[in-house]
């Protein structure tokens, strides 16, 4: 099968379109032929070798967190998918690949596709509807009446963030630059932050929640904003020692990311409010939960340009410039 094979890390290095064999369907698996693949940061972060003591994949490997397809097989104790059913996921870490023609994954990652969507929009969703739900439903408990702060509103999880705050009968905060203030606005933000003109430090008070995905400055200044009690949930690290426990890290890498958020966690205790960090993970029965969200008409995707395939690359690319509106995604057939 044709697919991008990452053959060593490299900063900005190219992935290379090449031959590789038909994954291995295993009893729990199911097999997908893949339609779309969205595109993530955390792609570009893999390639440039940022996350290789914690999630070491051995090159030559296929890259790809993001997939909507149509199952060609099913692994023998597959019982919720079959053949020819439109589905969408994010495969878990050590098994993922969706910039490929096709790819193997766990039945309990995958999700049927919501029925109103493109094959194109539904790849877009999977990874930034993860992270969105498990920050803000799962780790902050969010609810009606608290104000939470989204940072980048108009990024991938961003814009998926804000509707599902508003959803949840948050008052919600965003920071954004100009050229996206409309946008935001449009998603239900009720106070947007120009970054270019205005400081949201010196702007907001008294929120009960900040979801960061920007750099360790804005990291610094969100505490300023958080009422006591309040959580601060970084996607952008740095990572903790709960996090370094879950994925089971041995003691001196558990150690190198205490010191690395030591920092953070310290200043957050004095202010009485918390710091975690949260790396999003696989969950087919909370893509489901976004799925009824989507085909209520609840959460819409946003959607910034669709390249084909072969323009992987500069797909990839787009996407390091940090401009792009929502998702951009590849499209295989």
């Amino acid at each position: 099968m044709r697919a991008f094979i990452l053959d060593k890390y490299k900063k900005k290095g190219a992935l290379r379109l090449g031959e590789m064999p038909e994954p291995t369907l295993r009893d729990d698996d199911v097999l997908v032929q893949v339609h779309a693949a969205g595109l993530n940061l955390l792609d570009s972060k893999l390639r440039d070798g940022q996350f290789k003591l914690i999630l070491p994949y051995r090159p030559p490997f296929i890259l790809g967190h993001d997939v909507a397809g149509t199952v060609v097989r099913i692994g023998s104790n597959v019982r919720h998918f079959k053949p020819g059913d439109e589905v969408y996921a994010r495969p878990r870490d050590g098994r993922v690949g969706t910039f490929a023609e096709f790819i193997a994954m766990n039945e309990a990652d995958l999700a049927l596709k919501p029925k109103n969507l493109t094959m194109e929009e539904a790849a877009s969703i999977p990874l930034v509807g993860l992270t969105a739900w498990q920050v803000l439903v799962e780790r902050a408990g969010l609810r009606k009446g608290q104000k939470v702060l989204i940072h980048a509103g108009s990024g991938g999880v961003g814009t998926f963030a804000i509707q599902l705050a508003k959803h949840l009968g948050a008052t919600v905060a965003t920071t954004t630059g100009t050229a996206n203030v409309e946008l935001v606005r449009s998603l239900g933000a009720d106070v947007v932050i120009d970054y270019k003109k205005e400081d949201f430090e010196k702007l907001l008070s008294g929120y009960d929640v900040v979801l960061n995905s920007l750099d360790n400055d804005t990291l610094q200044k969100s505490l300023n904003v958080l009422k006591p009690g309040g959580k601060l949930i970084s996607i952008s690290g740095p990572p903790d020692p709960e996090f370094a426990r879950e994925q089971g890290l041995n003691w001196v890498l558990r150690q190198v990311l205490r010191l690395l958020s030591f920092g953070i966690r310290s200043k957050a205790k004095r202010r009485r409010v918390s710091y975690s960090f949260l790396f999003m993970r696989a969950n087919g029965e909370q893509l489901r939960e976004i799925t009824s969200l989507i085909e209520a008409g609840i959460i819409r995707p946003i959607m910034d340009r669709v390249f084909p395939f072969e323009a992987t690359n500069e797909a990839l690319a787009y996407i390091e410039t940090g401009r792009s509106k929502g998702k951009v995604v590849v499209k295989l057939r």
